[in-house]
């Protein structure tokens, strides 16, 4: 059977942040184990078992809200149900307010071989005005103790253009990331999504944000910086040093198959020479619920018909820095040609991908090739 990408949601949290509209919710006591028990009940029911791993990645959310135990033992269901190929990348996300020694100990022995730090800012104010629950010595302390376990495969977050944010902040945030030394770097422009804390307050006047101009300078500034550190931008967020892209990552943006468990998980299957694409029920009671009704989890699908996956390998393929194949996509050539001519992209041979100046429109990009 063809390996596929696995991913784990874990919904829970100790805080909401201000900015974040992920499926996450800060719960406590019963409903945990009780959605802990029900996600790996969902992974050894599942309809797929028997499918190896290509990669594992646990997300939410923050998993490492979990216990050790409870963490583990979801790896365990899964490594069980769908048997991971030899070098196989299992990710856990991890928050360094939600740490511990021991934690990461128990993780690595378990089998985990990467992790995802949400480090978001090194500035103290900036993480309290995100409402993230941890301060800025807590990412070293993470790192650190992830070194000490065993892991030598780390992925740092960081966030710019956050409320009054500089442009020399966001250097010291560059330079502070950088003395860490991590494999992988992945960094974001804050985005306002609607249903926040974030976008109430912008809406009332009450967030100062840096304006596009600012924005544009930090993203081009950590593009250079990164480069001289020697790192590679891969994709438009992600960076890396040779040979440690996110393999899971990477399933997504070059439109492969990839099986999700956990409340509010979307996974995208083949059946039937059919690719078919299912939500499960997002809270944590109404999941678990259907889980333990023996019902499936996923409250609604969709097929992918050529004329979407079509969409998502444009839109998904301009975020790489490698493009992606034309053969097959239908493009009219004057389409490619106007964005040649916009300096927004280049054609080799069989490919189309964004130049530097094009990655700040690859919206636009993308809806100029879909006519």
């Amino acid at each position: 059977m063809t390996a596929v990408a696995i991913y784990i949601h874990t919904p829970f949290c100790p805080s909401k942040c201000g900015y974040c509209d992920f499926n996450s919710y800060a719960m406590t006591g019963p409903i945990v184990e009780r959605t802990v028990a029900a996600i790996e009940r969902e992974i050894r029911s599942s309809p797929w078992a028997g499918r190896p791993a290509k990669t594992i990645f646990f997300g939410g959310g923050t998993p490492t809200f979990l216990s050790g135990p409870q963490l583990t033992g979801l790896l365990a269901a899964v490594v069980e149900t769908h048997p991971p190929i030899p070098e196989c990348e299992i990710t856990s996300e991890a928050n360094p307010g939600t740490i511990d020694a021991e934690k990461f100990q128990l993780m690595r022995r378990a089998g985990f071989n990467r992790l995802s730090v949400g480090a978001q800012s090194f500035k103290d104010d900036d993480l309290l005005t995100l409402g993230r629950v941890h301060r800025s010595g807590d990412i070293e302390r993470a790192v650190s103790l992830a070194r000490e376990a065993g892991f030598n495969n780390l992925n740092l977050d960081l966030m710019f253009a956050l409320p009054k944010q500089s442009r020399r902040a966001w250097n010291q945030n560059l330079v502070r990331v950088l003395q860490l030394t991590p494999e992988h770097l992945s960094l974001y422009c804050l985005t306002i999504e609607p249903n926040t804390a974030f976008h109430k307050l912008r809406a009332k006047g009450a967030l100062s944000l840096p304006d596009e101009d600012e924005q544009v300078h930090m993203y081009e500034h950590c593009i250079d910086v990164l480069s001289d550190a020697g790192y590679r931008q891969y994709e438009i967020s992600n960076y890396a040093l040779p040979g440690r892209e996110c393999r899971h990552n990477l399933c997504y943006w070059l439109g492969e198959e990839y099986i999700a468990y956990g409340p509010g998980a979307v996974g995208a299957v083949e059946k039937d020479d059919t690719r078919r694409r299912y939500t499960n029920w997002k809270h944590p009671e109404r999941y678990a619920a259907a889980v333990e009704s023996g019902e499936l989890p996923a409250f609604e699908g969709e097929v992918l018909t050529e004329d979407i996956r079509r969409t998502e390998s444009i839109m998904l393929g301009l975020r790489l820095n490698d493009g992606f194949p034309i053969e097959g996509l239908d493009l009219r050539e004057g389409d490619v040609q106007t964005l040649v001519e916009r300096g927004w992209a280049e054609a080799p041979p069989g490919r189309l991908r964004l130049t530097r100046e094009g990655r700040h429109f690859c919206t636009e990009a993308a809806l100029v090739l879909m006519g």
